[in-house]
Formats: C-alpha cells, structure tokens, sequence
C-alpha cells in the first residue's frame, strides 16, 4: 500500500535500513540520524556518590538554610492557629463555654 497503510511495512524503510518504531532510529538495528551525538558511560565506571560527603552534606545546608524564611513561618502561623483552634473548641464545649453561649441557638 503506498503512503504507509497498514498492509506493508514498505513505509518504514528509508535507503535500506530500518528507522524503527514511531521513527525511533535506535530501535530496531538503525542507524541514527546525522548530526546527533550521544554519550553512554559504563554502569562499572559511575560513581553515584562522588562527592557527597564534600560537597552534598554543604549544599544541601546552604539551601535549607536559603529556604528558612519561605518555609518556616507559615508553619509557625498554622501551628499558633491549630492551638487556638483546640483550645477555643474544648472552651465552646466545656460546662462553662456552653453556659456563655446557651441562648444563642
């Protein structure tokens, strides 16, 4: 079928060799395109913790440390509100809160 039906697979073929799945170039034994260059480094060869006891442990400080401002007070402000929050609910349901607002329903 010309214009690539699904008959054939004469429209995944270009110069001879096949392009792949989707025009993935690395599936199926193609070549890839002109002009991309990839880099692979061995399994064996990575060092997943190189540096982290010099540089990670500092920076992640550094960044804790640069992000202080944004996360803390909110935080305060939730807790200092959670706290009035229960002590206005155990005062509203006590002998003494339901006494004060009694005729209010």
């Amino acid at each position: 079928m010309a214009g690539g039906g699904s008959g054939t697979n004469d429209a995944r073929i270009k110069t001879g060799y096949h392009i792949g799945e989707w025009g993935n170039p690395y599936e199926g034994g193609g070549q890839p395109g002109k002009g991309i260059t990839t880099y692979a480094l061995s399994p064996n060869r990575q060092n997943p913790f190189a540096g982290f006891l010099s540089k990670g442990l500092f920076n992640t400080a550094r960044r804790s440390r640069n992000q202080f401002l944004y996360v803390v007070p909110p935080f305060v402000a939730a807790y200092f509100a959670m706290e009035w929050a229960n002590s206005r609910s155990e005062y509203l349901n006590s002998k003494a809160g339901r006494a004060e607002f009694a005729d209010e329903e």
